[in-house]
């Protein structure tokens, strides 16, 4: 009988001990948040969960985010929108990929730049020069890099210098119903018109559209190597997307880290401080978990509006090129820039090199025929017609323009 009462005793004692342990790590917990809290200058009494994450985001740090604007087409009805990143060595390529929206669209465009400071001038007096020599309509505003408070080193670095901007244009264009964002690798080898009528496809729910990132499962790097969802089976392209900007801003979205569906300044910075160490291909990775999450509000265009290396590097596998041309060419990989994939690089020199105002037939078409047939010792080259397809369409367009002296 006393051998139990003193088993009792010394339970008791135990879940006394271990109750006081319990009690002793909470306070210490709570300390320890609130000098946390002190030292970020928020108080005992800062807001919690997604009032929290809303301080991220604060309205004001990106309203004072615009520079320089240049134009008056901005708020224009009938204006396309065009919106792009450039950071470090991007300049050169920045401003061809400019140089195509103009050639060929036919609305008005207005361009929202962000770029490093020390680019600023340099795009700003490239674009009125282009003014002076071409008379098509646009104009453009230049933003300064613009992150969310204490996280900006670590958007920053995230994948490519600066990509990861294009997650915060909805906060920032908060005037702007829907726009274009493209890589700075991307060149328009039809008008931009083509793309934006998408926008008219779009049903009520879908927020953005985009390209796979394969057509082929058995070269997809997301199905083979991903360790995070991703949209569909081979995922999305984020290079080249349409965003609805006020559907993105008004959308709650479903997500895995709480029941509750968030808005998308509450939801980037807890999606990544959650897959940090799963992702490979930064912002784009992002995209695709929440589209994985909200599959119904992506619109989904077909390879040939953003076309890469890898639809033809392999063997030729965008179909829909080869029925039709390509559209929007997207050289990533740098093979603007190297000999990898020459057929890619020759219609960058081609449209760089292009003088405006010159006949485009024998400016622009026949010197990139010329280099084209130089390249059929390459899977990408021995498909060549399909980067001319659609960009012979447009050069007789623009060659009316030219000889009308527009």
């Amino acid at each position: 009988m006393r051998r139990h009462l003193r088993a009792a005793l010394l339970c008791s004692a135990f879940v006394l001990l271990l109750l006081l342990y319990v009690f002793n790590q909470i306070a210490g917990a709570e300390e320890e948040e609130e000098e946390v809290e002190a030292k970020e200058g928020r108080g005992a009494s800062a807001p919690r969960g997604r009032d929290r994450d809303r301080e991220q985001y604060p309205s004001s740090r990106y309203e004072v985010g615009r520079l320089r604007s240049r134009g008056s087409l901005e708020n224009s009805p009938g204006t396309m929108h065009l919106a792009v990143v450039a950071c470090g060595e991007r300049l050169e390529e920045t401003l061809t990929m400019l140089k195509s929206a103009v050639l060929f669209s036919q609305k008005p465009l207005h361009f929202h730049i962000f770029a490093e400071d020390e680019l600023h001038d340099k795009f700003n007096s490239s674009l009125e020069n282009w003014k002076k020599e071409f008379h098509q309509k646009f104009s453009h505003t230049i933003y300064p890099i613009t992150f969310p408070g204490d996280t900006a080193a670590v958007w920053k670095k995230l994948f490519k210098p600066c990509a990861s901007q294009r997650l915060f244009l909805p906060l920032i264009l908060k005037n702007v119903d829907s726009l274009l964002y493209v890589d700075t690798d991307v060149l328009f080898l039809s008008p931009m018109d083509d793309i934006w009528a998408f926008f008219e496809d779009f049903n009520q729910t879908q927020i953005g559209g985009m390209a796979p990132e394969h057509e082929e499962l058995r070269i997809g790097w997301y199905n083979r190597f991903a360790r995070h969802p991703y949209y569909g089976k081979t995922g999305v392209n984020s290079g080249v997307m349409l965003m609805n900007m006020t559907r993105i801003r008004k959308k709650y979205f479903k997500n895995d880290m709480t029941t509750a569906r968030l808005k998308w300044e509450d939801l980037l910075l807890p999606l990544f401080k959650k897959y940090k160490l799963n992702i490979t291909w930064g912002d784009q990775d992002l995209l695709n978990i929440v589209f994985y999450y909200n599959p119904e509000s992506l619109f989904i265009f077909p390879c040939q509006w953003n076309y890469r290396p890898d639809h033809c590097m392999y063997g030729s596998n965008c179909m829909g090129a080869e029925d039709e041309g390509i559209f929007v060419l997207h050289g990533n990989r740098g093979v603007y820039h190297d000999e990898k994939q020459p057929a890619f690089r020759a219609v960058y020199k081609a449209i760089k090199n292009y003088p405006f105002g010159e006949d485009p037939i024998h400016s622009l078409l026949y010197p990139l025929e010329k280099e084209l047939q130089k390249t059929t010792n390459t899977y990408c080259g021995r498909i060549h017609h399909v980067f001319t397809q659609r960009l012979k369409k447009s050069i007789r367009t623009l060659q009316e323009k030219v000889s009308r002296g527009r």
